[in-house]
C-alpha cells in the first residue's frame, strides 16, 4: 500500500428506510477516521476520495484529524459527490431521451438533500419544462438515494450505481495522474473550498497529477439556484462546523 496513489474509502454503514446521511455519522465517522490516519501513516502522498455517508460531516472531520497529523493537502482529499452527478445525468437522458453519456450537467453543493444542487440552467443539451417539471426534477435528484434506499426495503442502500461512479471518478483522478494533454479532466467533488462561505463546497474542478489543478467554481446561476444557494448554506455550514469538531474531538483516538 505504501506505493498507492490513490485510496478509495467506500467502508461504512448503509442507510436503512427512515435514515438520513447525518443519521450514519456515529459509526462511519470513527471508521473514516481510522482509515484515513493509516492511509496517510503508510502513504503519505495518496489522493483520499471518501464515500463514506455523510460526505458532508466526514470530510471535514479527516481533513481536521490530517491537519493536526500535518499530512493534510486540500488538494488531494475529495469527498466522492459524483452519484449525483450520475443520477443527475440519467434523469435529464430520459426526459431528453438522449444517451445519459452525452448529457453534461454541473452539481454543485453537497450530498445530502437540498445541499445537492443540480444547476439544471448550464445543462447541455439544453432542457425546458415547467417550473413545476423543474422543480420535480430537482427534488428526485436531491432524493434519489432515499427512493434507493425504501425501494430495498431496508436490505440495503445504493450499490450498484454507487460503484459506477465511484469507478467513473477514480478513472478521473488515474488520468489526472497521468496527465492527459489531450483531455481537460473535469469532476464534481466536495473538497476544501473558498469558492462560498462554507469552507467545504462541491463545484466542478479540473484534475491533474497532484490532485485539484483548479477549482472552476461556481457555474452561472439563475435566480432560482442562487436563491437554492442561498437556502443550502446554511445547512452545510452546520455540517461542516460539526464535522470539525468531532475531528477534534477525535484526534486522540486515532493516534
Amino acid at each position: 500500500m505504501d506505493k498507492a496513489d490513490i485510496v478509495v474509502i467506500p467502508a461504512g454503514l448503509p442507510r436503512k428506510p427512515g435514515m438520513k446521511r447525518e443519521d450514519l455519522v456515529g459509526v462511519n465517522a470513527s471508521v473514516a477516521c481510522e482509515v484515513a490516519f493509516a492511509a496517510r501513516e503508510v502513504c503519505p502522498g495518496a489522493m483520499l476520495a471518501f464515500i463514506t455517508n455523510p460526505i458532508n460531516v466526514i470530510v471535514p472531520i479527516v481533513a481536521t484529524i490530517l491537519k493536526a497529523k500535518g499530512t493534510y493537502d486540500p488538494n488531494r482529499l475529495f469527498g466522492v459527490t459524483t452519484l449525483d452527478v450520475v443520477r443527475a445525468q440519467t434523469f435529464v437522458a430520459d426526459i431528453l431521451n438522449v444517451n445519459p453519456q452525452k448529457v453534461k450537467i454541473p452539481v454543485i453543493g453537497g450530498h445530502t438533500g437540498r445541499t445537492i444542487l443540480p444547476i439544471l440552467s448550464q445543462c447541455d443539451p439544453p432542457l425546458k419544462g415547467t417550473d413545476k417539471e423543474r422543480e420535480a426534477l430537482i427534488q428526485r435528484i436531491q432524493n434519489a438515494g432515499t427512493e434507493v434506499v425504501n425501494a430495498k426495503d431496508g436490505l440495503g442502500s445504493a450499490t450498484l450505481s454507487m460503484a459506477y461512479a465511484a469507478a467513473q471518478f477514480v478513472s478521473s483522478l488515474i488520468k489526472g495522474i497521468k496527465g492527459s494533454k489531450d483531455e481537460c479532466i473535469v469532476e464534481c467533488a466536495y473538497v476544501e473550498s473558498d469558492v462560498t462561505e462554507a469552507e467545504f463546497f462541491a463545484t466542478p474542478l479540473i484534475l491533474g497529477p497532484q490532485g485539484v489543478k483548479e477549482n472552476t467554481g461556481l457555474p452561472d446561476l439563475d435566480d432560482d439556484e442562487r436563491q437554492a444557494l442561498d437556502c443550502m448554506l446554511p445547512i452545510l455550514k452546520e455540517s461542516i462546523a460539526k464535522g470539525i469538531k468531532l475531528g477534534e474531538g477525535m484526534m486522540s483516538s486515532c493516534a
